[in-house]
């Protein structure tokens, strides 16, 4: 009797990493909308990975990472930059991705994200979001990024780039509290620039950003945190750390 060759599984393309934080209520509704883009993708959906890197959660966010076909990777050091460091180590995939368990992805999200690639010009780059709710302080608060995102290349949302590039590059800055996505980004530009090379932002596959932020501090006060973020670095370096951990890190958030 001949022996029957197993069906061969396709190569993982995009491994799609989680940092997440006691996040079980907020994680269902972004990994049903990650199922939905599996299945709008071209590649087939399993090419795509999900890694949630449980970053030291004290509730039911791995159990509900696993429930949902997840693989999950305990980070134990409570900074978002490990928790995305420990993600993309245990990443298989040949492009990496990276999007906050609050949001939600648009269902063409990895289809753009090779468009994006293949055409050879973009180092990587981000899908840009939209809000989940309005009002005129979040749009105010929106529309003043807008001209530095333009400048710079540097979008939120899904992140993405090359696992080899993210690797040359060392990753994420796991010493800091905060913006150590804009610091990934910008290692990422200078390495595109010694091939040609940018950051892109994809069109037509914006994510959802959540808005808990702007629910439990007002819609206003991004401009007192900016304000007061500047006074720490220049005046109270000390206390930077405290504001940061109360304000990134606190478990209500």
């Amino acid at each position: 009797m001949s022996q029957q060759t197993p069906p061969t599984s396709p190569a993982l393309r995009h491994s799609l990493v989680i940092p997440a934080y006691n996040e079980e209520a907020c994680l269902p509704r972004l990994l049903d909308s990650v199922m939905a883009a599996r299945g709008r993708y071209a590649g087939g959906s399993d090419a795509v990975e999900v890694v949630v890197a449980d970053n030291a959660s004290t509730d039911a966010t791995a159990e509900v990472a696993r429930i949902h076909g997840c693989r999950v990777v305990r980070v134990e050091k409570r900074n978002i930059g490990a928790a995305r460091n420990g993600g993309a180590r245990a990443a298989r995939g040949e492009v990496l991705a990276f999007v906050d368990a609050d949001s939600r992805i648009h269902p063409e999200t990895f289809n753009a994200i090779d468009r994006a690639l293949s055409a050879g010009r973009a180092v990587g780059g981000a899908t840009g979001v939209r809000m989940e709710r309005m009002s005129p302080g979040i749009a105010v608060t929106y529309l003043l990024f807008l001209p530095l995102v333009w400048a710079t290349g540097m979008d939120t949302g899904v992140v993405f780039c090359l696992k080899r590039d993210f690797e040359t590059v060392g990753g994420y800055d796991d010493d800091r509290l905060f913006a150590e996505d804009v610091r990934f980004l910008m290692k990422l530009t200078r390495l595109g620039r010694t091939r040609g090379k940018r950051l892109t932002r994809l069109s037509g596959a914006k994510a959802v950003a959540s808005t808990r932020k702007f629910d439990r501090h007002g819609d206003w006060h991004y401009f007192r945190l900016v304000s007061r973020v500047a006074w720490c670095s220049l005046f109270a370096p000390r206390s930077l750390e405290r504001f940061a951990r109360e304000y990134w890190y606190n478990p209500g958030r």
